[in-house]
């Protein structure tokens, strides 16, 4: 495409383009952009009658373009776009009015500023400058030569000194001259090393042979590797081929005897010994009142956990891992754990411990958890846990010990010492101005995960744009379980043809879950926020990573988990004279002033960039910018040419990430090294559980299998688009054999400008696999078309298992290349089965909303007025993913609607006492229960998260009121009060995450019918995207056009309410939706308003 046409703009986005036309607001404007769905082709999109028409022009093959117009109007071909547009000023040309006005291009004054920095300069040469300009009119061989001389060769064998002479004399012209006729052997570079390398040569020969034989021994199968002739005997190889091929070896020698080591030692239970050292914990124990001293001994490798009395004690009382059914932690007291476990047959026995802090807590459920999966009769795992590291090095080699970065040891959310040997099962570790190779690198960051975790990692990949790399490590054994492994790199430096800056990234599967791995370095300086965000924008668009079926959708939609780590260069926006304030409050750990202008933090808010990831709360210091070799000192200025530069501290180098909804991940550190001191960034670390799909074997006889597909009905979209075309929606899925369109939809221009799109008829998707617990597990994938130009005008994800037990209505917000561009709403429903899911790793712990836990703390308990806890319901805010950073709550893109369902009356039993104590209990999609308390327990609400704590209390009247419009949408300036908001000594941090409510409608909705009693059993709601904010004062919804929010105060808990048993829940009406007077509203709520 021709840049130096004024009309002529390149790849801006769809959107972008849209704003330019409707600012020159004349009829006949117009512009010509790069199709978004057809790569070689250009959308030529003119203005008429305040709407925009996009009209395609696609080349041929003889490379001739011709415009997509009306009917009945004859194709016109032409050579270059500038003829095409000269034909088109003329009228009659198909087209809805003929070209008049050309719109410019924006003065892009962020990239003037980034264009007067000059590009790196090259390292300084070890000759005098004068030499620089002779070497102008110099041959390459009078150059070297001269270098030469200014060498010390005193220390080099007079033979070696004459063979370099001689080359640089005669051979290293014949070198140049083949590689300008295109032969790259260099014949003359190749005798050379010959020469000097001619006793290394002949060691190798006669060490290569014997470090064979070695390596065939360790190898049990006797594989032929690196046959013993062809490595010994082939001494025409050049010498670093022969130096590679040995270090291959060596390597695979180390690797093979450490695997020789740890399978000699013994297997128990056919798993492998374990690298992981008993760990006792001293707690207290409460018995009649008086607190006891207790220490529980972890022991992964026999999966026992035993309860001694004194630290020598006896080893007599211990539970088996199988008998251990529930972690439950508490929120009022953070060192607190409860452990559920089977004493005897059908018996249930309930400990109540205390730690000495939250982090001994945490070790303790990280090794048991470990303890599970280690022994669990499951072949593939439900939950991984992946490290992900990212450092700007400084252009310096890192130190010696780095240890600390990898076992998220320094300040912030940082993993207990118990944690130290628990190894993660992938590596994901971003660098920035890496001086390293990219094989030395990778060397390093194995050797030290050796050193830590006894285990040689394997490299998944490894990608590098100049001095930008990720490298990506995951454990031996699940190197089967990976596959469909891509990399690549976005350059986003100046004029983005430089990679100085940019991204680098990694995707592959993980059995069928997909992983997305993004390495980032955006525009540096703290004026330059604009900038960054167009890096973000263009790194999202072009980096071409995932699934290639999905080419519809940029990253943020390809992958179950997307990560997004880097030096990403924002900085805390305050004037310079605030420099040493602003050091102050780093050392009282005042962060939170500074968070808030937070330049990251406010273009979030404002759905300017990452709409709709997360991040963990930020609780160490900025790690940007330190004096080197000390952590105590921040640099904050810079003499520069132009004059003083300042570099306020900040958090530049983060970590985000968005997972598919309803899908488990918890951030279990979040921080940065305080003993990493060559750069002046600190390495920053994060550690994230995250759940993951095996491969799907039924257990339902095939003919027993639910008959009927995924049903989607009564959908509407809402586009914030100015575009005079008409839409369809297509559906793609893993679980469907392709992907499916819909009809056009029926368009209303809305009073906004935006328009309205009913897609009324229902459309049935039929899955690969009917088997319902398979399709709890999927997500469908929802991308709303133009039918003129096939671009999309939005994208979205709704997830199956919110439509585990009945129709479920959705509300989607749709997104484009990281931009809101609407919002979609309707119903999902499947086919209906019985059937009890497998469980989960991931529920094995649980977090306890109230600890008024009855009396019968430690009492036996019939098992079958127990229920374990199960996360997989939609309430679960593990699954939500709903953010509450200092009281901030991030629109997530999505939100469900509650099936209506009748509520249990308090006090009132099942008739069958032993049905009654399993079904009281809010049920999860797996088919277990919420509530892990005792026969005379009073039964508490639990969350997922493990890592929270203070998230509330009893629920008060106004609570159980609540119930009664559970799906009316909740007024903006309703307030409410929760009893644990009201405690001034409670810590401001964790915030809780926010109740709300919502539906797709604005009308009212029938009533449901409450009891006049209270229930003693609370509901988990499935809380709203939509509506997450709701508090006193409530802020207004986020815009574009409004930055800098101010935070909700007294936030709601939305787990205060009531889930009925199965038997009491209203039968799934498979015909229609629930009942309402208008299934279309006008307006939807949503995380930000329309325009």
């Amino acid at each position: 495409m021709p840049s130096y046409q004024p009309w002529c703009h390149g790849t801006i986005s769809r959107s972008k383009a849209e704003d330019l036309l409707s600012k020159a607001a004349r009829d006949g404007s117009f512009l010509i952009r790069a199709s978004e769905s057809i790569q070689g082709a250009y959308a030529l999109c003119v203005l008429y009658q305040n709407c925009v028409y996009t009209y395609r022009i696609l080349p041929n093959e003889d490379k001739k373009l011709s415009v997509q117009a009306s009917e009945g109007v004859p194709i016109r071909f032409f050579s270059v776009l500038t003829e095409l547009v000269e034909a088109y000023y003329s009228p009659n040309m198909g087209l809805v009015t003929h070209l008049q006005y050309p719109v410019h291009r924006e003065e892009e004054v962020d990239e003037e500023q980034e264009s007067q920095i000059l590009p790196p300069q090259l390292p300084p040469r070890n000759f005098a400058g004068n030499d620089v300009r002779e070497s102008d009119s110099m041959s390459p061989s009078e150059t070297y030569l001269m270098r030469l001389q200014h060498m010390d060769l005193s220390t080099i064998p007079e033979e070696h000194q004459l063979a370099i002479q001689e080359y640089f004399r005669t051979s290293v012209s014949l070198d140049a001259e083949q590689v300008h006729n295109g032969f790259p052997n260099l014949p003359g570079l190749n005798k050379l090393t010959m020469a000097i390398c001619k006793n290394l040569n002949s060691e190798i020969s006669r060490i290569l042979p014997v470090l064979e034989i070695f390596h065939r021994t360790l190898d049990q199968q006797l594989s032929p590797g690196i046959g013993l002739k062809q490595i010994s005997g082939d001494l025409g190889q050049s010498v670093p081929f022969r130096l590679e091929q040995l270090t291959k070896l060596l390597y695979s020698i180390e690797d093979k005897a450490k695997s020789s080591m740890f399978e000699s030692v013994g297997c128990e239970g056919g798993h492998r010994k374990s690298l992981i050292p008993l760990v006792t914990f001293e707690v207290k124990q409460e018995s009649l009142g008086i607190s006891m001293k207790m220490f529980l001994k972890v022991d992964v490798e026999s999966g026992k956990l035993y309860l001694k009395k004194s630290k020598d004690g006896p080893e007599d009382k211990f539970f088996v891992h199988n008998k251990i059914l529930q972690l439950v932690k508490s929120q009022k007291m953070h060192a607190k754990l409860v452990i559920v476990a089977e004493k005897e047959k059908e018996k249930i026995l309930r400990r109540e411990f205390v730690f000495d802090d939250t982090k001994k807590r945490e070790g303790f459920c990280q090794l048991l958890q470990q303890m599970k999966n280690k022994h669990s009769e499951k072949p593939e795992p439900d939950m991984i846990t992946v490290f992900v590291g990212t450092w700007n090095m400084g252009n310096a080699s890192p130190p010696h010990n780095i240890d600390s970065w990898f076992q998220c040891k320094g300040q912030g959310k940082t993993r207990d010492d118990t944690a130290d040997h628990i190894p993660h099962d992938f590596y994901v570790i971003g660098t920035q101005e890496d001086p390293l190779g990219e094989r030395e690198w990778a060397d390093t960051v194995k050797s030290v995960l050796r050193k830590i975790t006894n285990i040689t990692f394997k490299q998944v990949a490894t990608h590098t744009l100049w001095n930008i790399r990720i490298v990506v490590l995951a454990k031996p054994e699940h190197e089967n379980r990976i596959s469909h492994v891509f990399s690549d790199s976005v350059k986003t430096g100046i004029a983005n043809t430089l990679g100085n800056k940019g991204a680098v990234g990694v995707s592959f599967m993980f059995n069928r879950s997909s992983f997305g791995f993004v390495n980032s370095h955006l525009t540096s300086g703290s004026e330059k926020k604009l900038r960054r965000n167009q890096n973000y924008t263009n790194i999202l668009r072009f980096v071409n990573l995932g699934d290639k079926k999905l080419n519809p959708f940029d990253i943020t939609h390809r992958f179950t988990h997307l990560f997004w780590l880097g030096d990403l260069n924002y900085r805390v926006e305050f004037p310079s004279t605030e420099a040493e304030n602003i050091v102050t409050k780093i050392r009282q750990q005042q962060y939170q002033e500074l968070l808030s202008r937070d330049q990251l933090n406010t273009e979030r808010n404002d759905g300017k960039v990452f709409l709709h990831f997360d991040e963990e709360e930020i609780t160490f210091p900025p790690t940007y910018r330190f004096e080197r070799d000390t952590r105590e000192k921040y640099a904050y200025t810079k003499a520069k040419a132009t004059g003083t530069k300042y570099n306020l501290p900040s958090w530049c180098d983060r970590v985000l990430w968005k997972s598919y909804p309803l899908v488990h991940v918890v951030c279990q550190a979040y921080g940065c090294t305080n003993d990493i001191m060559t750069s002046d960034h600190s390495p920053l670390f994060a550690s994230f559980e995250v759940g993951v799909a095996s491969q799907f074997v039924s257990k339902q006889d095939m003919n027993s299998a639910p008959q009927g597909g995924i049903q989607i009905r009564n959908c509407i979209a809402t586009l914030m688009t100015k575009s005079k075309t008409k839409f369809f929606i297509e559906y793609h899925s893993s679980c469907l054999e392709k992907k499916v369109k819909t009809i056009e939809g029926e368009n209303m221009e809305k009073s906004d400008g935006s328009i309205k799109v009913s897609f009324r008829n229902q459309v049935e998707l039929t899955p690969i696999i009917s088997d319902p617990e398979y399709l709890l597990d999927q997500h469908i994938l929802i991308c709303v078309k133009s039918t003129d130009c096939d671009e999309s005008y939005g994208e979205g994800c709704v997830a199956l298992r919110a439509a585990q037990f009945s129709y479920r209505e959705f509300q989607v917000t749709l997104t484009h290349h990281g931009e809101k561009t609407g919002i979609l709403t309707g119903g999902i429903q499947l086919p209906t089965s019985e059937c009890k899911p497998t469980e989960k790793l991931y529920d094995f712990i649980k977090i306890e909303s109230s600890d008024d836990t009855g009396s019968s703390k430690g009492k036996g308990v019939d098992a079958n007025k127990f229920s374990v806890t199960q996360s997989h319901d939609i309430s679960n805010p593990n699954y939500m993913g709903i953010s509450f950073r200092s009281g901030n709550v991030v629109d997530k893109g999505w939100s469900y609607s509650l099936p209506q369902k009748s509520l249990p009356i308090a006090g009132q039993g099942s008739k069958d006492t032993k049905k009654g104590g399993y079904d009281v209990g809010s049920r999860s999609p797996t088919g277990k229960h919420l509530n892990p308390m005792g026969e005379e327990e009073k039964v508490s609400g639990m969350f997922d998260n493990p890592l929270y704590g203070s998230m509330g209390k009893s629920r008060s009247k106004d609570q159980d009121h609540q119930q009664k419009d559970l799906l009316t949408p909740p007024d903006p300036n309703f307030t409410t009060s929760n009893a644990a908001d009201g405690d001034p000594d409670r810590p401001p941090l964790p915030t809780p995450r926010i109740r709300s409510f919502t539906c797709s409608e604005t009308k009212p909705q029938p009533s449901i019918p409450v009891s006049s009693h209270p229930s003693t059993f609370k509901k988990p709601v499935a809380p709203s995207r939509s509506e997450g904010g709701m508090a006193q004062s409530r802020p207004p919804l986020p815009s574009k056009s409004r930055p800098g929010l101010p935070e909700p105060q007294n936030p709601r808990d939305y787990r205060d309410s009531s889930e009925l048993p199965s038997k009491h829940r209203l039968p799934a009406k498979p015909g229609q939706p629930q009942p309402h007077k208008d299934l279309h509203p006008e307006v939807t709520k949503m995380g930000r308003s329309v325009k």
